[in-house]
């Protein structure tokens, strides 16, 4: 049938989910699961899943803050994991992240409010055409390439504290990339990319909220606008161009082999392209043999 007309099923796909989860825990002996929480419906989703899987006593959830993090954000993620009854433990990265040399590249602003902060921030990116494309290339001015290494670097960092404190305890690190963003580039390589098992990974972001719908995720964390990390006050599609409900559609025509050549829709082929590019580039080293 095709992939347009199949009829998702909260209750069908989570059960599917849940035995993906434990086939792969058994079969590598993972003893648990370590999962970073944001704040956002992504991680909320993967981490109820895991509660109904292995139960709250076998998942150890990291909230992992900075010095630029917003305090909704942190707010946001301790009551995703007291919703699902999960313990928790927030450690922030700022020392790690200023040890190598990562703050050195753009000062703190200290006691200027954090609507002001964002308010520069939003202007600073939208001084360029197209920020996002450039951020695929890796292209752009001496401040925009800063501001790439400044951001994820961040993911980077995260990345590695998920690891250590997993692989003390035996555990599996699990991902929260869903398939939107992965076919539109919008993860951190070596960063969001790396970790043992990705559970949402082949669902499209509308299908994500109607999981988290079905798994009883906070209304708050449903409602509130999907930020990449890229810039304070930046939402998903701001960056994108698009909201998910229309990359989404054209996604899956694309899926099925629909021909579309209207504006949003190349605007997605194009982003697309440019994440496929990008990566091939991180398949490995080039060497002269």
């Amino acid at each position: 049938m095709s992939h347009i007309f199949d009829i998702f099923t909260p209750e069908k796909e989570t059960k599917r989910i849940e035995e993906f989860l434990n086939e792969i825990l058994k079969k590598y002996k993972f003893k648990g699961a370590v999962i970073g929480v944001s704040g956002g419906v992504d991680s909320a989703v993967v981490l109820a899943l895991l509660v109904r899987t292995i139960g709250k006593e076998r998942v150890k959830a990291l909230i992992l803050p900075e010095r630029d993090s917003s305090k909704a954000s942190t707010n946001d993620a301790k009551l995703v994991c007291e919703h699902f009854g999960v313990k928790y433990e927030i450690k922030s990265i700022t020392s790690a992240l200023r040890g190598l040399g990562v703050y050195s590249l753009f000062p703190p602003a200290l006691f200027i409010p954090e609507k002001i902060k964002t308010a520069y921030a939003k202007n600073r990116w939208y001084r360029y055409k197209d920020p996002y494309v450039m951020d695929l290339k890796n292209e752009g001015d001496e401040l925009f390439l800063k501001g790439i290494a400044y951001y994820r670097s961040k993911h980077r960092v995260r990345m590695c504290k998920l690891y250590f404190e997993a692989e003390k305890l035996g555990y599996c690190v699990v991902g929260t990339t869903n398939k939107t963003e992965t076919k539109l580039g919008l993860y951190v390589k070596w960063g969001d990319d790396s970790v043992d098992i990705e559970p949402i990974k082949h669902l499209y972001k509308v299908h994500v909220y109607e999981l988290a719908k079905y798994l009883n995720v906070p209304e708050k964390i449903i409602k509130k606008s999907p930020t990449p990390d890229l810039v304070p006050g930046v939402t998903d599609e701001e960056v994108f161009g698009l909201t998910y409900s229309e990359i989404d559609e054209i996604l899956m025509k694309l899926d099925d082999g629909i021909e579309l050549n209207d504006e949003k829709a190349n605007r997605v082929k194009k982003l697309m392209e440019l994440a496929k590019f990008r990566e091939l580039k991180s398949l490995g080293i080039e060497d002269v043999r």
